[in-house]
């Protein structure tokens, strides 16, 4: 009797049932009279009152956490309601409601970050019933960071906009639609099931389509404006086939059953491998992947604090719908192979490009595809935690660079007053360089218990950051002593420290939303390409900033300053877009 009591008090602390019927030992029929008289009175009304105080925490606590998390969002999308004429008129209230709404949401969020990273709080799964396949909240890890990501950065731009905007008749539709857009992205993160998610998803696309319109009397601002539009579409029609053809296999869109039931599940079936490859296509036509980056050069016409919460929020949905959907997705290996390819074609594409644009603007642009491309690389080698770092650290700098862009001149012009690139780098210095970057790697992920071969795409990727600080180290050899080389490789070791900790802390807290030893198909093959592609690229910007040319070059040069004309060609393909 004592065991049985024990046991079912246990069972009511861990909020699995609900009803006193149920948890009493002696079954429904006896726990009245016949219950006292075997247990004592006290002892059965202790029982009731604990039973009816946990039944109220465990079905009240999870929405009354959920209800601060959405409800700033709401607001937000609330405003986004009222007429562009109407926030015209009152541009100082909506300015200071839609900054003040987003500054409250960035304060809750912070703080439930912090209890997720913590374990404080666990993963919260709330339905809003009698609609719960249409809205539900699901906060994890993975939401928690994002969601704060996306609020400090919006909080930021709403801040920077109030003067950049001043004095403009149309302040109060941009902050509404600013508002709007941002509230779209808020729930789209916290999103419970795939049809909120989709929804939310196309709210955000249209959320941003009214902000590049911005200016809609310039050519150039409706051209991008449309063409993102129909490359948006596209996506859609891609995320819907792939929600249809996982609730055909799992009889449900909510994710968390979807990632409960994923675990039971074997080999997958080919409707999930066509569901992967659809969830796949659908980011890569949101994050400017290859061959549908173009439309995010073309934004120039654009506010600059639009171009920021663009390249530093909104482009990041594509990879949050990889790593939200990462349980899923490690059904079909083959889809996260060629998410890799893509995304290193596209990280390798952009940063080439990059190199030759003129315009600081475009220079951002093709920085962000660059960006973005390896974020997916690291998808689709199945390094999400990786990928997630990338997310929030690209976001904080991407938002500082465009909202810092008119200093930018300034800059480069005391940059180049001490710039010898013209010099040539001795090679026994660059190859002391690179051993000593490569073991302060080793030494960053070995002291916080890193053990990069076990993680999926670790040892390409820790090459590809290796390559990468060479390089900067390379630029530091050409202007500097040997005395200035040892603290330049010194930074470059910090970096690898600060890596390895962001990381670590990025995986403790996330990693319960991700599936377990996700490696895609033929992981080494696609590694070894990418990882030769990227030495490739480290040999070729070797070569530019030795100045060094050659007809070769310089007809390549021509090329890639038009971003190999796939630019023109969609332009070609959207102009009746535009004009109608």
């Amino acid at each position: 009797m004592r065991e049985s009591i024990r046991e079912n008090i246990f069972v009511l602390q861990t909020g699995d049932l609900l009803a006193f019927s149920t948890l009493s030992p002696f079954g429904a029929q006896e726990s009245g009279p016949k219950a006292r008289k075997a247990i004592g009175d006290t002892f059965v009304v202790h029982y009731i009152s604990c039973v009816t105080n946990r039944e109220t925490r465990v079905a009240l606590m999870p929405a009354f956490i959920a209800v601060p998390i959405v409800l700033p969002a709401l607001a937000l999308l609330a405003l986004g309601l009222i007429p562009s004429r109407i926030a015209n008129q009152r541009a100082g209230l909506f300015r200071q409601a839609v900054t003040g709404l987003v500054a409250c949401q960035l304060v809750i969020v912070t703080l439930m970050a912090v209890f997720i990273a913590s374990g404080i709080s666990p993963t919260i799964a709330v339905e809003f019933k009698p609609l719960p396949t249409l809205f539900g909240i699901y906060y994890d890890g993975v939401a928690a960071l994002m969601l704060a990501m996306v609020s400090a950065v919006g909080w930021v731009i709403c801040r920077f906009s109030i003067r950049y905007l001043d004095g403009e008749s149309g302040q109060g539709r941009y902050f509404r639609w600013t508002g709007f857009t941002i509230g779209a992205v808020s729930l789209l993160v916290v999103s419970g099931n795939l049809l909120m998610f989709f929804g939310c998803w196309v709210t955000t696309s249209l959320g941003l389509h009214q902000l590049l319109m911005h200016y809609g009397h310039r050519s150039a601002a409706r051209r991008a404006a449309w063409t993102k539009f129909a490359i948006s579409r596209l996506g859609d029609v891609a995320l819907m086939g792939a929600i249809a053809l996982i609730y055909s296999q799992f009889k449900t869109l909510n994710f968390s059953e979807l990632f409960t039931l994923s675990k039971s599940v074997g080999d997958a079936s080919p409707a999930m491998i066509w569901a992967g490859s659809l969830l796949v296509l659908g980011a890569i036509t949101k994050s400017a992947q290859f061959p549908f980056h173009t439309w995010l050069p073309q934004t120039m016409e654009t506010p600059t604090p639009v171009s920021a919460l663009m390249h530093a929020g909104i482009v990041n949905a594509g990879g949050y719908l990889i790593i939200r959907t990462s349980p899923l997705l490690q059904m079909a290996p083959l889809a996260l192979t060629g998410l890799a390819v893509v995304g290193a074609i596209t990280a390798c594409l952009g940063a080439v490009v990059m190199l030759t644009q003129t315009s600081v603007k475009k220079q951002l642009a093709y920085s962000t595809i660059a960006q973005m491309g390896f974020m997916m690389l690291q998808c689709g080698l199945g390094a999400f935690s990786a990928a997630m770092l990338h997310i929030l650290a690209h976001s904080l700098y991407k938002a500082h660079a465009f909202l810092n862009s008119g200093n930018v001149m300034a800059q480069r012009t005391s940059t180049l007053a001490t710039s010898s690139e013209s010099q040539p780098v001795p090679w026994p210095k660059l190859a002391f360089a690179s051993l000593a970057i490569v073991a302060c790697f080793a030494l960053a992920m070995a002291t916080v218990g890193i053990d990069i071969a076990a993680k999926p795409g670790g040892l390409v990727l820790g090459a590809i950051l290796c390559l990468a600080l060479t390089h900067w180290v390379s630029q530091a050899i050409r202007i500097s002593t040997d005395r200035m080389l040892i603290r330049v490789i010194a930074t470059a070791a910090m970096i690898c420290f600060v890596y390895a900790i962001g990381f670590l802390a990025v995986d403790k807290t996330i990693a319960a939303s991700l599936p377990e030893g996700s490696v895609p198909t033929m992981a080494w093959l696609s590694g070894s390409i990418i990882a030769a592609g990227f030495a490739g690229m480290f040999l070729l910007q070797m070569r530019l900033s030795s100045r060094q040319t050659s007809p070769l070059l310089n007809r390549f040069y021509v090329h890639a300053t038009n971003g190999f004309y796939l630019e023109k060609w969609e332009q070609r393909v959207f102009a009746p877009l535009a004009k109608n």
